[in-house]
């Protein structure tokens, strides 16, 4: 790589934002539009290279570890520079601002505008309350795919707790990455019971439980970015900057992963629940995968990676990809119904075209109108106290991080 395109990335630093970042929220929208347009249109069951298409619900896992490692990542670096840890008030109203009112318009027009959902009034309690995947059946259309937001949303209440025990009072990030993968243990265990016949393999793959490994898989990549930002790092975590510097070897690790996943292995690729030992195996070969494409954006020194990541159309998409994630079933659902196409008909490349096109436009009007201006006001809310001091690093609990999931 050249100086000059070496030079417009920024130079890694504990506190500094991560913007090639943005663009993996991209790849995790995009990658879950393609997998609701194979499956609306059968392509998914019924094509050779259907398999791919169903498991691109690997954005799930890309959006749940970014999750993991931005929204832990200021805990850790607190204790790892002395600097103070977020306030939980502060964090929570921040994520209510990014996550509620976007997601609540999303739910009133999918409510009014589409005919097949004619909501009572616990189907509005439960959807305004991000409670919709706690009985069978509840997810309405053009709404399915918020049963990973609830799911989400349970780390994001439970986040602060969990981080102030894995940080402790001192910094020993070692420490800090064992705790983290309490994670794991949490999964197999969920996974356990669903063997047992104690859970249900419908019902249940949507609770928290069932993808605590994933958050604990960003939680852990955190802990091991501060250390080795900060100079904290045991030898062992330099591996992860090594991996970082050969981007194409990560990426088609993740592809092979992937192939494997396409297989029965993962379990079935329509709507037929799996068995535990499936759903456990699609679990871990999806946390690889999204391991595995994370690490060269978020190691590592500048590299031509990450000046392509963080070029300006691949952050855009980034910024409104939430608008995406909500806005784009309900374009499928339109599409149908006033093209009175039957489901599981039409072509893939089309419909995917029309949903990209249409749900972009959804998703920029709703960055601009609804959730940029509400992220402006609590950043002035924050800033009213006091003026932060121009030569300290940028608090690193601003770094913003992804919210949403696709569901399987």
């Amino acid at each position: 790589m050249s100086t000059a395109a070496a030079s417009t990335i920024p130079k890694p630093s504990p506190a500094g934002r991560l913007p090639a970042l943005d663009a993996l929220r991209a790849i995790g929208a995009v990658a879950v539009v393609g997998h609701h347009v194979g499956f609306q249109t059968a392509v998914t069951m019924n094509t050779t290279w259907g398999g791919w298409l169903a498991r691109l619900d690997v954005g799930v896992a890309i959006f749940f570890v970014l999750s993991g490692f931005l929204l832990f990542r200021p805990w850790a670096l607190g204790v790892a520079t002395g600097h103070p840890r977020p306030r939980a008030q502060r964090y929570f109203w921040r994520r209510a601002l990014r996550i509620l009112p976007a997601y609540w318009l999303a739910v009133v027009v999918c409510f009014v505008v589409l005919p097949g959902n004619n909501p009572s009034a616990g189907d509005w309690f439960r959807h305004l309350t991000l409670t919709q995947i706690y009985s069978y059946g509840q997810l309405r259309q053009g709404l399915s795919q918020t049963w990973s937001l609830a799911t989400e949303v349970v780390f994001y209440l439970i986040l602060p707790l969990i981080a102030v025990a894995a940080v402790g009072r001192t910094w020993r990030p070692v420490r800090t990455v064992l705790i983290t993968g309490v994670g794991v243990l949490v999964t197999a265990g969920w996974l356990l019971l669903m063997g047992l016949g104690v859970l249900d393999n419908a019902l249940h793959t949507m609770w928290f439980p069932s993808y605590g490994a994933w958050f604990g898989g960003g939680m852990a990549l955190a802990a091991a970015h501060v250390a080795l930002r900060t100079g904290t790092a045991p030898a062992a975590f330099r591996v992860l900057d090594d991996l970082a510097s050969a981007p194409i070897a990560c990426w088609a690790t993740a592809v092979a992963l992937m192939a494997i996943a396409t297989t029965p292995i993962a379990g079935p690729r329509d709507l037929t629940g799996p068995t535990a030992i499936q759903f456990g195996v699609k679990l871990t070969l999806y946390l690889l995968i999204a391991v595995m494409i994370m690490i060269p954006v978020a190691f590592g020194g500048p590299s031509r990676a990450k000046e392509v990541f963080s070029s300006g159309p691949s952050r855009w998409l980034g910024h409104v990809s939430y608008g995406l994630f909500l806005w784009h079933p309900m374009v499928i659902e339109l599409i149908y119904l006033l093209d009175d196409r039957p489901l599981f008909t039409g072509g893939f490349l089309n419909t995917f075209a029309l949903t990209m096109a249409f749900g972009l436009v959804y998703a920029a009007v709703s960055y601009y109108g609804v959730e940029r201006p509400l992220q402006m006001l609590g950043s002035q809310k924050r800033r009213r106290p006091t003026r932060p001091d121009r030569t300290s690093p940028t608090p690193a609990a601003e770094v913003p991080a992804p919210e949403v999931a696709a569901p399987a």
